[in-house]
């Protein structure tokens, strides 16, 4: 479902809150999905209730379709909100949730129920209309609130956590009605699910301690992580040290070698790999490490030595007889190591 609402455009947001040590500056386009991703404290939320209008601040600016929105009260803002559960009014059908919105922002009973209806099957669940919100499923009760924010045409749209709560096959349903949702608006998505940022989002921003840490095209910042938390979203080991002709020199000592790098030698390079690639051993290949920890992880034991990371599984750790503190070699195989330099 897309609209040419007149207020359709941009986002340039600048969001300071002192006191809770937030600064950031946030630019999405008209038809962009950018994630927001971080640590637990790093400020997302403080972003999106600013963005919403619930978080009154004295700094900053938000700026969307050209339109200052700074000191617009939340109901006026024109900003759909879809949080990690629906909170559906229980005394209502589906289709008069949904309605509430339009009816609540002027529209007549036979607009906001043609809104309704025209929301409810952009997202695929326009046969439960008439159904009571205590009869829905998880993933039905979060499609029925992504309809009722759709149906009031947001000129913003922001997706807090919105599959969190749901189980796995729910999740698949949610993100695709996500996708119908974000199709022609700005939409900022927070999300602590990879596949979530993956299937939605055109760009990630990377929050840490309130500052944006790292930002740029979903594939990139997965793919090529130059903060700690982008790698560890992407399930990737980040390590930083000094490029060589055939790969990298950890700042723990040693050689990563690597066949696609155009790192200049001498250079500050990082390097991304798996884990699950990592090989470790007593006396084979790779630099040599003392082992920090050992965590149990999906079925595989993860080998923490210094920066170095890899997952092996049950057996290997046992036929190695592994514990804290011993020295051990952990290898990457060269076409697994991707070297570049840092932003």
């Amino acid at each position: 479902m897309t609209s040419d609402h007149p207020g359709h455009g941009g986002l340039r947001a600048h969001v300071v809150v002192p006191d809770r040590g937030v600064d950031v500056r946030l630019d999405v386009a008209p038809d962009e999905c950018v994630a927001l991703v971080g640590p637990n404290g790093a400020g997302k939320s403080t972003v999106v209730e600013t963005l919403a209008g619930l978080l009154r601040v004295r700094s900053g600016a938000v700026i969307l379709g050209g339109r200052d929105l700074t000191g617009v009260r939340a109901h006026r803002r024109g900003v759909g909100l879809v949080a990690q559960r629906a909170d559906l009014f229980p005394h209502l059908s589906v289709a008069r949730n949904v309605a509430y919105g339009p009816r609540a922002t002027g529209s007549g009973g036979r607009e906001a129920r043609h809104r309704s209806d025209a929301a409810l099957a952009a997202v695929g669940v326009a046969g439960l209309a008439d159904r009571a919100p205590g009869t829905l499923s998880g993933g039905q009760a979060q499609r029925v609130a992504i309809a009722r924010a759709l149906a009031t045409d947001p000129v913003l749209l922001l997706l807090d956590e919105p599959t969190s709560a749901l189980d796995v096959d729910a999740r698949a349903e949610v993100r695709t009605a996500l996708g119908t949702a974000r199709t022609g608006r700005p939409t900022v998505l927070v999300t602590h699910d990879p596949l979530e940022a993956v299937g939605l989002a055109d760009r990630i921003v990377v929050l840490a301690g309130g500052r944006v840490v790292e930002q740029g095209p979903t594939a990139a910042v997965l793919g090529r992580p130059t903060s700690a938390f982008a790698a560890s979203f992407s399930g990737l080991t980040l390590v930083g040290g000094t490029a060589t002709r055939g790969g990298i020199a950890p700042v723990d000592g040693g050689e990563l070698v690597s066949t696609t790098h155009t790192v200049p030698p001498g250079s500050p390079a990082l390097a991304a790999y798996h884990p699950t690639v990592a090989v470790v051993t007593r006396d084979g290949a790779g630099p040599t490490r003392r082992v920090t920890a050992l965590e149990p992880r999906d079925g595989l034991v993860r080998v923490r030595a210094g920066a170095l990371v890899a997952d092996v599984t049950v057996a290997v750790a046992a036929t190695l007889g592994l514990v804290p503190g011993d020295v051990v070699r952990i290898a990457v195989p060269p076409d697994e190591l991707t070297v570049y330099p840092p932003a």
